[in-house]
């Protein structure tokens, strides 16, 4: 029996990488998709190709979650995936000391904005019901400074805390709605693209970034999709207000012996 037969899925950023994942898990369990996204181009697609259906949806933009809200005023699951590193448009300080306000806020409005306004909608759409699963992609660096991300590590870090407020909340009211954050580190996806390089340096540099995790490989966006789909079934139906890293190990310490 799928797992999330007859589920309404809502999962935002899904055009592509942890997101598309997420949306391709959750349709082979039964679940009928709602991606999301800004690329709609890429989104289309990638509907088109798992059999759901697309639409656009920034996250940062309150009119654009009320015009979800009209079309889709109910939901079983809803996951907040979109995010955004502030890196996207170029190399730029991001460190405590020289990061300017402009590209902290702008990282803010995606990450923290997106992901508040996300769960708001999701705790609407479930109040009928009283049930439900809310799933915020947070980072391993939410759970650890990054001084050369600030912002970001700080807007993960925001994600964490949040769904454990969102969490104690709709226990308050007596419901039966879960909200949980997912913590992954280096996950292999188009991001990782352009400081990977091509040809025989590529393969040493994927070694670098992941020389200090002791499973020393990159995650998989198939592996947090199913992280995912356990957080959204009725498997998991006495866990709230978690945190569940993927990580390799990373967060453990160390692999190494002592010397």
């Amino acid at each position: 029996m799928p797992q999330l037969e007859g589920a309404f899925c809502v999962v935002t950023g899904a055009a592509r990488g942890i997101g598309r994942a997420i949306s391709a898990a959750f349709t082979a369990e039964g679940a009928r998709v709602l991606l999301t996204d800004i690329d709609d181009e890429t989104g289309r697609a990638s509907a088109a190709a798992l059999g759901a259906d697309y639409l656009h949806l920034d996250v940062r933009s309150e009119a654009d979650w009320d015009a979800l809200a009209a079309l889709h005023p109910q939901a079983d699951v809803v996951v907040n995936n979109a995010g955004i590193t502030g890196f996207e448009e170029g190399l730029a300080p991001h460190d405590p000391e020289h990061a300017s306000l402009d590209d902290w806020r702008a990282v803010h409005a995606v990450n923290t904005d997106g992901t508040f306004l996300g769960c708001r909608y999701a705790l609407r759409a479930m109040r009928e019901t009283r049930k439900g699963s809310i799933i915020n992609i947070s980072s391993r660096s939410g759970l650890v400074g990054i001084p050369g991300a600030a912002a970001y590590a700080a807007s993960k870090a925001a994600i964490r805390n949040h769904s454990k407020s969102v969490a104690l909340y709709a226990a308050q009211q007596g419901w039966q709605v879960r909200c949980n954050s997912v913590h992954p580190a280096a996950v292999l996806t188009e991001m990782w693209e352009p400081m990977l390089g091509e040809g025989p340096e590529r393969e040493a540099n994927m070694a670098a970034f992941v020389a200090d995790t002791p499973l020393k490989r990159f995650g998989t966006p198939e592996e947090v999709a199913a992280l995912c789909v356990y957080l959204a079934s009725a498997a998991s139906a006495y866990m709230t207000g978690a945190e569940l890293t993927l990580d390799g190990g990373l967060l453990a310490g160390s692999a190494a012996s002592p010397g």
